[in-house]
Parts: structure tokens; sequence; C-alpha cells
């Protein structure tokens, strides 16, 4: 096998082994367990770089490993997927760095950082599949990892959000999967392929073709959290913060969304879910999903909870674009992957902080919080104005391009989704960051957890300062050839509008 059919395998397996020796680790080798996470991540975000560099200069990776009849392992790397590795990985090293100071004395942290190894290589493998079964495989890995994460205080409220999760989780990996079954009798294949590979069935076969269409957007629709198969979002906020960071911003809706552009774009192939009549109503549930979840963010005191509708509503941006059949909007849906996920982390670092060192969890009690944790107050402010769609934060680009490419196709009612949506962003956010820095605390801090002379620990103030300021460069910086608005433009030009 040739180092170029490795690279994919060993990317996805590094973390993994990793994990499994994570497992066998006592509690008080924290030090060695530190140590592996951090060269995992680490090591995981050199292999993706470096296939990355391999990419744009023309080579090809690219495993399969057969198992039974045509069912087979296939692991194959383009810009689409080091789209969302890069994401995965980057923000997981921040994660990881976070996770290690947020989770400092505390229980059960082998268990912990095992599946959070193990949750790692789940999204990357999602991300590197070149067929339908391989990603299945991986998805519903990462249902099992994660599972235990949100399950990890150990509270009842805690093991009830993670079986509802699982509940969600399993019934939509049936869906996925019986749709991917169904679709491989029609079609004998299951191979990701640019425009698709289900165009050429006959007719007869467009019925089945929708059915399994809207089996299979079931199947991922649950993890990307679309409306109404959400429930299990705002329920899983039981769960740590840097759990909360992994759900929201670097592996499980993201994976449900990438879910989605993988359907549309590789399997039926964008111009012909068009003409099979199912992005409109795609398009349409994305809408709709946009505006319940930022209404439902209105009225959670919870911040947590407040931030999972927030969620709920900006990863149908990703959908939406997608959905609305037009290289314009797909970069909007495309580059709101990258920019939602830097954004969201911020807010959940932050929500962490407050939590961890001032035991502050509702939002009624942020009062004045901005002079006693300034670093961490102004991430916050900078991630919620960027969500707004403040220029020229990371967000403004998204609605921009998702605007332009609903007026480009005659779709203005889409313009009016998104003012709406940003106007509701700013109903949930704007009075925050008024409690935060424009109101006064009464009476002393009740300090949760002592961080010595800092306003936080350095592990879990690192990572959030670095989020944000990322929030701040890939706005101010779109132009530039290696921002994520770039990449977005080489993928819709290099692999969906290929004929």
């Amino acid at each position: 096998m040739t180092l170029n059919a490795c690279l994919p395998v060993v990317t996805v397996a590094s973390s993994f082994i990793l994990g499994l020796i994570i497992f066998a680790l006592p509690e008080h080798r924290h030090r060695l367990r530190t140590t592996l996470n951090l060269i995992g991540a680490g090591l995981k975000l050199g292999l993706v770089f470096w296939m990355l560099n391999g990419v744009t200069q023309g080579q090809e990776y690219h495993a399969r490993y057969s198992l039974i009849g045509e069912l087979a392992l296939v692991f194959r790397v383009d810009l689409l997927a080091l789209y969302f590795a890069t994401l995965s990985t980057l923000l997981w090293l921040l994660t990881t760095i976070y996770a290690v100071g947020y989770l400092e004395n505390g229980p059960n942290r082998s268990r912990f950082f095992g599946f959070f190894s193990l949750c790692t290589s789940a999204t990357v493998g999602v991300a590197l599949a070149g067929n339908v079964f391989t990603f299945i495989i991986f998805f519903e890995l990462l249902t099992l990892s994660t599972y235990p994460l949100i399950a990890h205080r150990g509270t009842e409220e805690a093991r009830r959000a993670a079986k509802i999760y699982l509940r969600y989780s399993l019934a939509g990996g049936a869906c996925l999967l019986f749709g991917s079954v169904w679709l491989y009798t029609l079609t004998g294949s299951l191979a990701f392929k640019p425009q698709g590979f289900v165009s050429t069935l006959p007719p007869s076969d467009h019925v089945a073709l929708t059915i399994i269409f809207v089996l299979m957007i079931t199947g991922v629709g649950v993890k990307a959290a679309l409306f109404p198969l959400h429930g299990w979002l705002p329920k899983a906020m039981v769960a740590p913060a840097p759990v909360s960071s992994l759900l929201h911003a670097v592996a499980v809706v993201k994976a449900g969304a990438f879910g989605v552009i993988r359907i549309v774009y590789e399997v039926y192939g964008i111009e012909f879910a068009d003409a099979l009549s199912v992005t409109t109503p795609l398009a349409y549930l994305a809408a709709f999903t946009i505006i319940y979840g930022s209404v439902r963010a209105l009225f959670q005191n919870d911040l947590k909870k407040r931030l999972a509708y927030s969620t709920i509503s900006q990863i149908s941006y990703i959908i939406l674009g997608v959905a609305l059949v037009g290289p314009i909007a797909t970069i909007g849906g495309l580059v709101h992957l990258i920019h939602q996920g830097l954004m969201k982390i911020t807010l959940f670092f932050c929500a962490g902080n407050f939590a961890e060192t001032l035991g502050i969890h509702d939002i009624d009690e942020l009062d004045g919080v901005g002079k006693r944790m300034p670093w961490t107050a102004t991430a916050f402010t900078v991630a919620a104005l960027a969500l707004i769609g403040i220029p020229p934060l990371a967000g403004f680009l998204s609605k921009w391009y998702l605007s332009l490419g609903a007026l480009e196709l005659g779709q203005p009612w889409v313009l009016g989704i998104l003012i709406a949506s940003s106007l509701l962003n700013a109903g949930y956010f704007l009075p925050i960051i008024h409690r935060m820095w424009f109101k006064s605390r009464t009476g002393e801090w009740q300090q949760h957890r002592i961080w010595g002379r800092h306003e936080t620990g350095l592990l879990l103030l690192g990572p959030t300062v670095a989020a944000a300021t990322s929030v701040v460069l890939v706005g101010v910086f779109a132009s530039s050839s290696y921002s994520p608005f770039a990449w977005a433009i080489e993928i819709v030009a290099q692999e969906f509008m290929k004929r």
C-alpha cells in the first residue's frame, strides 16, 4: 500500500489508538493522559494539513478495503472532505486544551478523554468517507462515542439526556441505513461522486428516489437538529462545557450538516435533486428551523440552553444555502460551516468559564460580569455580535452571500428569513451583552473555583481568546487566498460545478 493510500487511514486511526491507551490509564496519570491527548490532537491536525498541501499540488489520497461483495470501507480525500476535517481537527485541539483545564481534578478523566479521542476519530472518518457505507459506519461510531460524554456527570438528568440523544440518533441512523440499502438495490453503487450517481435511473424510479431522499435527510437531520428532529440538543446541555462545544461546533451537528451536503451534491447531484423537487421543501424546512430556533432562544434563561437553540437556528443556514440550488448561496452555506463553528465554540467556552469560575449558569446572573471577567466577556461579545451578522466579523459574510444567492435565484423570501433571524439573534444576544457590561452586580461574587490571580484558568482562557480572535480574523481577512471563504469558493468551483 502506498503512502498516499495509508495517510487517510492513519489520520482516522491515530486518535482511535491513543483513545484505547487513554482508557487504560489510571486516574492519577494525568500528565501522561494530557500529553497523549495533545499529541493525538496535534498529530491529527498535522496529518490533515499534510494531505491538504498534497491535494493543492494534485496528489490523490484514496484507500479501499473490500468487506463483503461490493461493500467496502472507502476513504477519499477531496477539498470538501478536508474542509470539514480541518475545522474538526483545529477546533479539537482547542477543545482538548480547554477540556484538560476544565476537568482538572474531576472524576473519570480517563474514561472521558478515551471517548473524546474516539469521537474525533469518528468525526474525521465522516469527513474522509468515500462512500455512503463508510459514512454510516463512522456516523454511528460518532453516536456511540458521544453518548457517554453527554452522560459523563452521572446525574439522573445527564443519564436521561444521553438516553434521549441515543434514541434520536439511533432512529435517525435506522432511517439512513434503510434509505442507503434501498438506494444500493436501485443503483448498485454507494460511492460519493461529484454531480451524484442516481440521475441515470429511469423515471419509474423517481418516486422511490424521493422517498429515499427523505429517509437519508431524516437520518442526518437528527444530528443537524432540523425541526422536528432537534429535541435532543437542548437537553444535552447538561453535559460539561467541552462536550457542549463538541456537540455544537466541532463534531455532531456539523457531521449532520456535512451529511446533508454529501447527500444533496454527491449522491443525488444538485441538478437532479432540484429536478426531483426535493430541494425546495428542504429549503422551506431549513428556513422554518432558522426562525423556530431563534424564537425559542429568546425565552431561555439558562445560558447554555439559549446557545443550544441558537445552534438549532444557525446550523440550518448551512442547509438553506445547499438547498437553494445556486453557487453563491452554496458558498454562503459552506463558509457558515466554518464560521458558525468558530463563533459557537467561543460562546460555549465562555459559558463554561462563567460556570466554572463564578458558578453562573443563568443569564440573569451575568450582571456586571464584564468587570470581573473582562477577557471572557469580550470574547462572548465578539462571538455574539458575529452571530448577529455585524461586519466585518465572521457571521456577516455567511449571511451576505446567502442573501446574494437568494436574490440571484429570484427567492426574495429568503432575504426576509435572514433579516428576521438577525433581528431575533440581536434580541437574544444584546440583552446578555448589556447585562455583562452595563449593569452592576449587587453583592460580592461567589467564587466557584479558585484559579489564582487570573480571571479564570489559563487553560480555559487561552482557547477562548484564540477562538474569539479567529472570529475576527476570518471576517477581516476573508479575501485572503487561505481563508475559509476562498476555500468555499474553490470547493464550489472544483467539486459542485463539474459537468
